[in-house]
């Protein structure tokens, strides 16, 4: 086959976890930045690209470097642009997309893309009361900033307490549960055992930052260990960001692999991309169960590489919460029965902040290096199942040149929800979570609908009813929602 010399192709990666016995011995985010960028230069196996290096992409974490890409092309020694990305789960998929389609357009030859997150050591070292120096930089800008922030939740939602992903995700669970027509207890029982095998993935995967095994009961109950967190979510079915992780990829394109001669069996190919996103505001969601973005981005990115998905051999959907996954699933026409992770998901394998999808393509590269021809798709998403970015990918490369598409003019046709910030009185419940504190429940939060169709917010807070909503079903119940918020069953 005549391989187009601008094809991009995906050709190092690196994973990296440290969790030393003394939290002073951990290096800063730079650093292990540094480490895992080196390690996947490395990882192609051919002459060094190192001096290839068109540009260098960071994802954002929780870290205060302006322009940590300048800092690592500096390490490295090489003139290379740099970028940032803005704050969402979605970016390193759509940072893949985006240099992917660079390379194919001749505009650069090898990109890189890193992060890192080491909030697990420093936590530690602010509790030993020890100081580990950082690197220090002026406010500098990156050459790019790559993509924009976007509100993703408005001050309504914030007035009536609903505003982080342990309120939403959670909420769209219950949605899912009453969208499928499941009591809560034929509903904690589908999802623990879903979680249980990503459970299963994580304990085999030597990045995953937790691989202690876990049964479906022991992730599904309330234990000393494993305490609820918004119902029906106990802790191990939360994203887990307390770690110090790692990743980094590098692409270049076909004949700058070939120069350097990097074996074929270390190439695996982007196919095709796609990215949109669902209404920003969750209050202005047609409902809250499915997503028209990865619907529509499942639909074109098929379309694009001629697949559907019982061709796909290899699947990691990101994977915060269940519900997230669930959505994801459904959306795409991919069962749930299926193996729907690589890495164990951001519970168990570790969810670094907006990085976990940078591990999660390492580990389908590693997986699709095992398994020749095979076809591996990749699901990204930023803020409460918000923004969206899709890929597929192969050691054999695909039988059209890589494209991406932005499906956002066909999101952008599907009916909002109004928003009533007005609104008291009667109200029906669409879909809740009830917060725990470790005493027990604490405050109920529900999104409501008012008699003509709009959404609005609630707070339960009276002890007794929320006893009863984790228990009995409050979906498709009358209450009264009051000016300030309160709601009464």
């Amino acid at each position: 086959m005549n391989l187009d010399p601008f094809t991009p192709v995906l050709v190092g990666v690196a994973q990296i976890l440290q969790r030393p016995e003394d939290p002073a011995q951990a290096v800063e985010p730079l650093a292990l930045m540094e480490q895992a960028l080196r390690q996947a230069l490395a990882d192609s196996g051919g002459a060094p690209l190192d001096t290839q290096l068109d540009y260098v992409g960071v994802v954002r974490g929780a870290w205060k470097y302006s322009d940590p890409g300048r800092l690592l092309a500096e390490r490295l020694g090489v003139n290379a642009k740099s970028g940032m990305s803005p704050n969402g789960g979605n970016t390193p998929q759509a940072y893949v997309n985006a240099i992917s389609a660079r390379i194919a357009a001749g505009e650069i030859s090898a990109g890189a893309i890193v992060g890192a997150e080491t909030i697990w050591s420093r936590r530690r070292q602010r509790r030993a009361g020890v100081h580990v120096p950082t690197t220090e930089q002026v406010d500098v800008s990156p050459d790019e900033h790559f993509g924009e922030d976007v509100p993703m939740t408005n001050t309504f939602e914030h007035s009536r307490g609903v505003e982080a992903p342990i309120h939403f995700y959670p909420i769209f669970e219950s949605a899912i549960r009453a969208a499928r027509g499941e009591t809560l207890d034929q509903h904690r029982d589908r999802v623990a055992e879903l979680w249980s095998r990503f459970n299963q993935v994580a304990v085999n995967n030597p990045y995953a930052w937790s691989r202690q095994a876990m049964t479906a009961d022991e992730i599904r109950n309330p234990s000393e260990t494993n305490r609820m967190v918004g119902f029906p979510y106990t802790k191990a079915m939360n994203s887990n960001w307390d770690l110090d992780q790692a990743a980094a990829l590098v692409l270049c394109s076909a004949q700058v692999a070939e120069a350097a001669g990097i074996p074929r069996d270390k190439w695996v190919f982007p196919w095709a991309g796609t990215e949109a996103h669902d209404t920003y505001a969750v209050s202005n969601r047609n409902n809250l169960h499915s997503s028209p973005a990865i619907e529509a981005c499942g639909q074109e990115l098929f379309s694009l590489t001629g697949l559907s998905p019982d061709t796909i051999n290899h699947i990691d959907i990101y994977s915060c919460f269940p519900s997230a996954v669930q959505v994801s699933a459904t959306a795409l026409g991919i069962s749930h029965d299926r193996q729907l992770t690589q890495t164990g998901g951001l519970t168990f394998a570790g969810g670094p902040l907006n990085n976990y999808v940078t591990h999660s393509i390492a580990t389908m590269a590693d997986r699709l290096r095992q398994d020749p021809g095979a076809r591996g798709l990749v699901t990204a998403n930023g803020g409460f199942l918000t923004k969206h970015a899709l890929g597929i990918y192969s050691t054999e490369p695909s039988p059209t040149p890589f494209s991406v598409s932005n499906v956002q003019n066909e999101v952008d046709q599907v009916p909002s929800t109004p928003l009533d910030e007005a609104y008291a009185g009667a109200v029906e419940i669409e879909a809740y979570t009830v917060m725990h504190n470790r005493e027990g429940p604490e405050a109920g939060f529900c999104a409501v609908r008012t008699p003509d169709g709009a959404r609005s917010w609630g707070k339960v807070n009276d002890p007794t009813t929320l006893g009863t909503m984790i228990v009995e079903e409050a979906i498709g119940q009358g209450a009264q929602l009051a000016a300030d918020g309160a709601l009464t069953l």
